[in-house]
């Protein structure tokens, strides 16, 4: 990717910079990658993530390219959601007090938008969007200290996944379903950009959403039907134990239903219809107040006719996939280690991060770790004579 840069010095660090990226060190910052490059200070690390002449979006779209070629597939899923990063201060950009949903409480942090592709062989970053609070975008003396662009105003974190979502579809990124989680799915915004583009999803949804149905009940709001729901589903036995996906402790099993629904005010688009898909737990719990019974989430489904609850119920389980992204890049790739405060050296890191974790994604797929060796089973007779084998011979020195 050298000819990004116009000099050699750039290209140089940018080398620098990603192999440490991609290195055993514990820290990822300035100061950790320029002693291990070699450098004296972390200066031309510093000057190239701040000062240095570079688009980091022309970089993004060789990442975005070198993920289509090596990971593209008509049937990956896109999965839109938002990380966090601590941070102390006020002057770095987006930086305010908000949720936080590493820590699950209000925190000084930076909030990212960002878009997955996950595909049958591999799934790694494909955007990202800075969440710019409303605080920051109204505060001119501090946009222009943190080098936030004029053009850039505020927008929702839903209405930042819809603007990586137009530019996934101008750039004709092969994929087949969105998923998202119930923050982004709750948005009518998001919804409808979704079925003006005919595309289909899975998008978690509160208990609360406005929904019409099912088929031959009364049409009520989704705060009533999502309990009725349940209890409709168990009474005709129409709940399937199905696999949401693999995760840490294998796989994760619950009973799903689901039922075709309408949404007030939203229309599927042609062809397509909406379902309310319900994942209950396996087994009741104890829940706050001593009450023991089941959890239950909720989803949207927004698909063609030909779609099946198995097909939903997996990508469901795609959403995941970001989640792992986000976990793998903090720990790995540096994606929270960066120390800069200004809006281009943010995207510059960040991108950068990008890069290694897709880089590392492409590789895994393509040449994945070999199986460990199975270790035969031997029958008596080959026991035997393995054991015969072993002997001394008369007369040597036994070892």
């Amino acid at each position: 990717m050298g000819h990004l840069f116009a000099r050699p010095e750039p290209r140089e660090v940018f080398a620098d910079l990603v192999e440490g990226l991609l290195s055993d060190l514990g820290r990822k910052n300035g100061w950790t990658m320029a002693d291990r490059a070699g450098h004296a200070t972390p200066h031309r690390i510093q000057k190239f993530l701040g000062e240095a002449s570079w688009d980091a979006d022309a970089l993004l779209s060789e990442v975005q390219d070198y993920i289509d070629t090596r990971l593209g597939d008509e049937q990956a899923t896109l999965v839109l959601d938002d990380t966090q990063v601590i941070k102390k201060g006020t002057r770095s950009v987006g930086v305010a007090h908000q949720h936080c949903g590493s820590t699950g409480d209000v925190r000084n942090c930076q909030v990212m938008v960002m878009l997955t592709y996950a595909a049958e062989a591999g799934h790694t970053f494909y955007d990202r969007r800075l969440y710019l609070p409303a605080a920051w975008a109204g505060d001119l003396p501090r946009r222009r200290d943190a080098g936030v662009p004029e053009e850039v105003g505020f927008a929702t974190k839903p209405g930042l996944g819809i603007a990586m979502l137009q530019a996934a579809l101008a750039r004709k990124v092969p994929f087949a379903w969105v998923a998202a989680d119930a923050d982004y799915g709750k948005d009518p915004a998001l919804r409808a950009f979704l079925h003006a583009h005919a595309v289909s999803y899975v998008l978690a949804v509160p208990v609360t959403l406005p929904l019409a149905g099912p088929p031959g009940k009364p049409r009520q709001p989704a705060v009533t039907c999502a309990g009725d729901l349940p209890h409709y589903a168990a009474g005709r036995d129409q709940w399937e134990r199905r696999s949401q996906g693999e995760g840490s402790k294998g796989q994760r099993y619950y009973d799903w239903t689901w039922f075709e629904v309408a949404l007030p005010g939203q229309d599927p688009a042609e062809g397509f219809a909406h379902h309310l898909l319900i994942r209950r737990s396996t087994a009741k719990k104890q829940h706050a107040g001593g009450r023991i019974d089941f959890e239950y989430a909720y989803f949207l489904v927004h698909h063609r006719g030909e779609a099946a609850l198995p097909e939903a119920v997996r990508r469901a389980g795609v959403r995941w996939k970001i989640e792992e992204n986000n976990e793998t890049a903090k720990q790995i790739t540096g994606l929270g280690h960066y120390q800069v405060r200004r809006w281009n050296s943010w995207h510059r890191h960040v991108t950068c991060s990008m890069l290694a974790l897709a880089f590392l994604t492409v590789q895994r797929a393509h040449h994945p770790e070999p199986e460990p060796d199975a270790v035969p089973h031997e029958t008596p007779e080959q026991a035997d004579e393995a054991g015969k084998a072993r002997q001394p011979e008369e007369g040597s020195p036994c070892r």
